[in-house]
């Protein structure tokens, strides 16, 4: 049956159903997309023969939306959504967002905060023998115990808050077919203690003898050396051939990591991507104005996953992996032959990328049999010497998308590595990246100048930023295009000083730079860079790390990447004071800001009067 998923009891028994076999919740809105987990999961389940049900967006204040499909026959599935629930609702400033852009109409409030821990009670609550199983972004994430930024202090695992039997971390297509199976055959959840990609929790005295144990919850919570140390093993073993088990206690329970499962091959992801998805969100939601989320992806395909960028802030490498996988070249352009086919579409197509748009293959092939090295990067501060380049793959793709009927352009928009881009001796790819493939402006992430900062970050030094611009410009004014390359930047990441925040803005006003946006750091959980930011220390080196938390420090470093806003001119001023750097008061080349009229004048009076006294 090709259409959407029930999401009422109406629904279910229009299908002849007369049970499910798993109720999948979600803080979501339903949107049946292969860019939302929420369909690729349930799309797995159906097309290996179980009947699956869609909670979306549940009233927490009681059962009653939990029991309206009766009693799962195998398992409530659960899942916050596409992001964790926090950052779905809050700031970087803890300020309620004023939209969510995955409920229809862009609404908020539909989700509670924390909303796994919530809805496994209500689960547990409605049918207490029923399996829970937790998964997506939120409990991934948050599988050990970890900081808070939005409570301010250390949590324990979400396995252990949420009451649930299992947790899938990582992306979860293996695990709940796994799982799926062994539950349809009559095996007991508390027994699967043996499945790849999956946390569970058990007595100490059930403590499996082997892998390796990190700092105790309590022992993280009283000693912040601790906790970063208890970060960088969570990092460290966070691979498929060469990861171990990970143990860490919580009084007298024992939470188990087993080892990553490995990623879904060519063939797997072809045909993940390829079962009956309505590439919509669910009709009911039409009235209300449909889902914001969907904008953006609704004419995209993702050709690949994992990230061997493995920035020090982002989620990617510590949920999908580092190592990178990718689709055929036949299954992509059978996703774009259908996407021509859509109502809605305009000859478009949006992105064909992925967490980084042109990783392509791993990074090497050492990582094939020893898995990708424990404490290093493969881009940063410098390429590795084992780094193989090669895009003419994904070149070969975007040209045949492109040439198929109906299609008048390809865009790239979620992103590239100018630094591994700089390492392809062919330029054919930069060459028509620039040509064919940027609606306008390009957007890079340099974050920012400083050498220090960018350490701390993992990311490329400046100077490949720089170099990446000037050919960018060179490549667009030999095809006569008027485009324009827009840097993400980031503020107050740790290890960014008052004095980083001033040297960027310098970078800036000497490049010609005037960015929209800043994005002050966040830190959310289950990042090296959260872990710099509540343990004050480097994980890998244990050195301590500057970190600006008060909210007016942090208002300092921001104002500074926008000098050039007249509503910045006194924090800009007052952070020029503090780093000793007013020589970039006044009038000249350099300066960021002028002098107010009224210091001029108070200037001009002290110098008459010192005159006077003179004479």
């Amino acid at each position: 049956m090709n259409d959407f998923l029930p999401i009422s009891k109406d629904e279910m028994q229009k299908r002849g159903w007369d049970e499910v076999d798993f109720v999948y919740v979600t803080g979501d809105a339903y949107v049946d997309h292969p860019s939302f987990g929420a369909a690729i999961i349930t799309r797995v389940l159906e097309a290996k023969g179980f009947k699956v049900a869609v909670l979306s967006q549940p009233d927490w204040n009681s059962t009653a939306d939990f029991v309206q499909f009766g009693k799962p026959r195998l398992g409530f599935l659960i899942t916050a959504g596409n992001i964790d629930s926090m950052v779905a609702h809050y700031t970087v400033a803890r300020k309620k967002r004023s939209a969510d852009a995955y409920t229809a109409g862009g609404v908020v409030g539909k989700r509670p905060d924390r909303a796994v821990c919530v809805y496994s009670k209500l689960a547990k609550s409605a049918y207490p023998d029923v399996p829970v199983i937790i998964g997506g972004l939120e409990a991934s994430l948050r599988r050990f115990a970890h900081y808070d930024y939005w409570a301010d202090c250390v949590k324990p695992s979400v396995l252990i808050d949420s009451g649930a039997d299992l947790l899938i971390f990582g992306m979860g297509e293996n695990q709940i077919i796994e799982i799926a199976n062994r539950l349809n055959s009559g095996e007991s959840v508390d027994t699967m203690h043996d499945i790849r990609g999956t946390s569970y929790a058990v007595d100490v005295r059930e403590t499996p003898y082997v892998g390796t144990e990190c700092p105790s919850y309590e022992n993280i919570c009283s000693s912040k050396k601790e906790y970063a140390k208890a970060a960088r093993i969570q990092q460290d073993e966070q691979d498929h051939i060469r990861g171990r088990i990970i143990k860490q206690k919580h009084g007298k329970i024992m939470v188990v990591q087993n080892q990553p499962m490995p990623p879904l091959t060519t063939s797997k992801l072809d045909w993940v991507y390829s079962l009956p998805y309505m590439r919509t969100y669910h009709p009911s939601y039409e009235k209300l104005g449909g889902v914001p989320g969907i904008q953006e992806v609704e004419f995209s395909i993702t050709h690949n996953r994992g990230c061997f960028g493995a920035c020090n802030f982002c989620s990617i490498a510590f949920h999908q992996g580092r190592y990178v996988t990718t689709r055929s070249k036949k299954s992509i352009l059978t996703e774009a032959e259908k996407l021509t086919h859509m109502p809605n579409f305009k000859g478009y197509i949006h992105d064909i990328g992925g967490p980084t748009a042109n990783f392509r293959r791993p990074s090497c092939d050492i990582q094939e049999e020893h898995g990708l090295c424990k404490g290093k990067k493969c881009l940063a501060p410098k390429p590795c010497p084992n780094l193989e380049v090669d895009h003419s793959e994904y070149l070969d793709i975007l040209r045949e998308v492109r040439s198929l009927p109906s299609v008048k352009k390809v865009f790239i928009r979620s992103g590239i590595r100018y630094d591994y881009l700089l390492e392809d001796r062919d330029e054919s790819f930069f060459r028509e990246l620039v040509k064919y493939h940027v609606s306008g402006q390009l957007k890079v992430a340099p974050e920012h100048c400083s050498a220090a900062v960018l350490d701390k970050m993992g990311k490329p030094h400046i100077e490949a930023y720089i170099e990446f611009s000037r050919r960018y410009f060179k490549y667009t004014g030999e095809v006569n295009k008027e485009q324009y390359l827009v840097p993400y930047l980031m503020s107050s990441h740790p290890g960014s000083t008052l004095k980083d925040a001033v040297e960027l803005a310098q970078f800036l006003k000497k490049n010609k730079i005037r960015p929209e946006q800043v994005q002050d750091f966040y830190p959310t959980p289950g990042t090296i860079s959260t872990a710099m930011y509540y343990s004050g220390l480097d994980p890998y080196t244990m050195e301590e790390v500057y970190c600006a938390k008060n909210p007016h420090d942090k208002a300092l470093q921001r104002a500074l990447l926008q000098y050039f806003n007249p509503k910045n001119r006194r924090l800009v001023e007052e952070a020029l004071v503090k780093a000793h750097r007013t020589d970039l008061i006044g009038t000249g080349e350099k300066c960021l800001i002028r002098p107010l009229a009224n210091q001029n004048t108070n200037r001009s009076n002290r110098k008459n009067a010192g005159n006077k006294r003179r004479k």
